[in-house]
């Protein structure tokens, strides 16, 4: 199969490692020192499966290699529209783009631009950190769950399941993937955000009394703005959650905290801005991600204008 995973950065160039290291035909797209240093020296990944060394194919430029079976879409969701613009026509009929990003939105947002049928739901569950360009270190879990938006059990699907599987990154195979959509962002909507704000890694928050009661708060919330959209959460997910970071996750720097250390841009409008919005549509008070959504938002404006 022939893959472009669009947006190289940890969980991009994790997952294209593993498929290219599995015999598929992958191209990454990259920018700058990471676009170089992948041409030059292939990919570096330190793993809790193995290390793994390996060259992969990397350009700025998609349609280069175009027609792809498969796109995994992996940018920041505030480049969701340059990179829509960016992989137009490189995608073959019957192919699919599979977004891999955090929040609820962008579904809607590639399905307008490319039609729903090209689209499909993913949560990327894996724990990566770029330390380097080109240098990954895997920390935990490390699999792909996603299904077709509409439910179906496609042809399709059960293909790109078996390259998923050939390259031991394969999760689940859901038939409600927007349930599955927001029940990841009941996590990163709690644990992305406050460690970004406090910069302190998973295991310090999970010590922390005062720091697990707002994280207990903002995950309740999240979990009614979910069900209110008709997502199925459980009523242990928040308990489950807790317990597999307590055990998995505790050395874990979230990938947003990650971005402000580098000077990147903010998640901010996936993580908590859509959930205010969100709930507002549903009426629903959501005091706690308010005030984290207000804060991010600070954060982001005062990284931009120090860097």
């Amino acid at each position: 199969m022939k893959i472009l995973v669009m947006g190289a950065g940890a969980v991009g160039a994790y997952f294209g490692a593993r498929l290219r290291a599995s015999g598929e035909d992958v191209v990454l797209c990259a920018r700058g020192e990471s676009l170089r240093a992948i041409r030059e020296h292939g990919l570096d990944i330190t793993s809790i499966r193995g290390d793994l060394r390996i060259e992969v194919t990397a350009t700025a430029t998609p349609r280069d290699y175009a027609p792809y079976d498969l796109i995994l879409f992996c940018v920041k969701a505030y480049d969701t529209d340059a990179a829509a613009n960016a992989i137009s026509r490189c995608l073959k009929p019957g192919g699919a783009i599979l977004t891999l990003q955090n929040g609820v939105e962008n579904e809607a947002k590639l399905a307008a631009i490319f039609g729903r049928d090209a689209v499909m739901g993913g949560n990327a569950r894996v724990g990566v950190e770029m330390v380097a360009p080109g240098k990954i270190v895997h920390l935990s879990t490390g699999h792909i769950d996603f299904g077709e938006l509409d439910g179906r059990e496609t042809d399709r699907a059960r293909s790109i399941a078996g390259v998923f599987q050939r390259a031991g990154i394969l999760g689940q195979v859901s038939t409600d993937i927007m349930s599955a959509r927001w029940d990841k962002l009941v996590w990163n909507g709690a644990f992305n955000t406050v460690t970004t704000l406090t910069q302190r890694r998973v295991g310090e928050l999970l010590d922390d009394p005062e720091s697990m009661k707002l994280l207990r708060a903002l995950m309740l919330e999240i979990v009614t703005v979910a069900r209110a959209e008709g997502a199925k959460i459980a009523d242990d997910r928040i308990d489950a959650y807790i317990a597999h970071s307590q055990k998995n996750l505790r050395a874990l720097k979230t990938s947003t905290q990650q971005d402000l250390e580098h000077g990147k841009p903010l998640e901010y409008e996936a993580l908590s801005g859509a959930v205010v919005r969100a709930a507002r549509r549903h009426n629903i008070s959501v005091p706690s991600i308010e005030t984290i959504y207000a804060l991010m938002r600070l954060l982001d404006g005062a990284s931009k204008r120090s860097s």
